[in-house]
This record gives C-alpha cells, sequence and structure tokens, in this order.
C-alpha cells in the first residue's frame, strides 16, 4: 500500500516572517496526521528557518531546485550540498523551470542524479501543454519526459525517486484534469515505468498530480486508485487551504 504524500511547493512567496508563520500554523493543524507524508517547500531564503521549526514535527521539508554541480563559479546557484542540511527532498523538472528557465529533460536528468548522490529525494514533474493534449500528444510527451529524465537511473535509484504528473494548462489557471483524465495517465507513467524497471518499482512509485488542487477536489483525485498524492501550489499558501487538502 503506497503512502499518500502531500507537497506544498510555495514557489516565490513569503519571506522568511510569513514562512515561519505558516509552517507554525501547518505544524499545529497537522500534528495528528499520520498516514500521510507532508512535505512543504518555502524559497531558499527561508528553507534553514522553516526546517528549525518543523524539524521535530511531521511535516518535513524540501526544496523548490538546485543545480547539478557540487560547488564552484555559478553565480546564483544552489547546490544539493548546500540543500541537504535543511532538506529530504528536492522538486526537479517543473514546469516553470523548463518553460522560463530552459530546462530541458538533459539538465534534469543531470540534476536528479545530483540529487541521488546526495541522498536528497527528487520529486520529479511531467506534464504536457494544452496545445500538446489537443493534439492528442499527452502519452508521446510524457514517455519522453519520462525516459530521458530518467536517463540511467537503476532499480535503486527509482525506489527514492517520486513523479508529479503535472499537467501545464492545468497550473495556476483554476482547471483541473478531471479525476479520470488525471488518472488515466498516472496508469500510463505506472506502465512506462514498468516496462523498463519490472512490476515491483512501478506498483511501488508514488505519482502525484498537481494543477489546481484544492479542499474541495482533492477527495476525487485521492480516490483514484493510481493517484498516490498531491504538489499543491497556490492553495498550499494558506495553512487553512493546505490543511485540508491533507487532511481530506
Amino acid at each position: 500500500m503506497r503512502k499518500l504524500f502531500i507537497a506544498g511547493n510555495w514557489k516565490m512567496n513569503k519571506n522568511v516572517k510569513e514562512s515561519v508563520s505558516l509552517a507554525k500554523s501547518l505544524i499545529n493543524r497537522l500534528k495528528d496526521v499520520q498516514d500521510k507524508d507532508v512535505v512543504v517547500c518555502p524559497a531558499f531564503t527561508a528553507l534553514s528557518q522553516v526546517y528549525e521549526e518543523v524539524k521535530d514535527s511531521n511535516v518535513k521539508v524540501g526544496a523548490q531546485n538546485m543545480s547539478f554541480e557540487d560547488e564552484g563559479a555559478y553565480t546564483g546557484e544552489i547546490s544539493p550540498r548546500m540543500l541537504k542540511d535543511f532538506c529530504e527532498y528536492v522538486i526537479l523538472g517543473h514546469s516553470e523551470r523548463r518553460q522560463y528557465f530552459g530546462e530541458d529533460d538533459e539538465i534534469v536528468n543531470k540534476k536528479v542524479k545530483k540529487a541521488l548522490e546526495h541522498g536528497l529525494k527528487p520529486i520529479l514533474c511531467i506534464g504536457e501543454t494544452l496545445e500538446e493534449r489537443d493534439g492528442d500528444k499527452t502519452f508521446d510527451i510524457i514517455e519522453s519526459q519520462l525516459k530521458k529524465s530518467l536517463k540511467n537511473m537503476d532499480k535503486n535509484d527509482m525506489k527514492k525517486i517520486i513523479i508529479a504528473y503535472e499537467p501545464i494548462w492545468a497550473i495556476g489557471t483554476g482547471k483541473t484534469a478531471t479525476p479520470e483524465q488525471a488518472e488515466e495517465v498516472h496508469v500510463f507513467i505506472r506502465k512506462v515505468i514498468k516496462k523498463s524497471y519490472g512490476d515491483e518499482i512501478a506498483s511501488e512509485l508514488r505519482i502525484l498530480y498537481g494543477g489546481s488542487v484544492k479542499p474541495d477536489n482533492v477527495k476525487t483525485l485521492m480516490e483514484k486508485e493510481d493517484i498516490d498524492g498531491a504538489l499543491v501550489g497556490g492553495a498550499s499558501l494558506d495553512a487553512e487551504s493546505f490543511s485540508g487538502i491533507v487532511d481530506f
């Protein structure tokens, strides 16, 4: 039985004081939750303070991105060596990184490898645009992203990776894939992984849905057999809203 996994991606929101305040509220609201893994992903500037706030609670910390280099002359970058003091997880390949900062599957693959090398657990994001969906290319895009982003990963690596399916057309738009649409892609993802890594790895893999997840739609999404949690954007910035998603 795969344990549900709910992660909040705070994106470029909240200063340190606001981030700590939100973390405190979540700790209080979610202290009795034991049946799900809960992760918050603040901005880099607030990681250490949020970590100090939640480290003795059931809430874990993740980063929103990282470099594929350990250190060096890479102005503005954050390395996995810097993150692992505070983080257990790291979001990689988010559509906003791909769209706005030119990250392709090759770059994402290098980041996933580097995260694993340093003991961080990647939350690997994949997903299609509205144009690709309307052109019946969803499965082609998803399979290509999976194979390229997971190139040269072995079975031990796959045990530490979480996949997040985020249809780009549903991120921050208020649109949500229907539970049936989301489940269809999640089933396909599991089939692709099974083909490459076998049934055991595929059946253990946690696949999250991301794309305008809210308290009023989370239950119908999580009822689907192959949806194992959510990567939450805007709704994770409010303690009541995110708590409602976690404790649906």
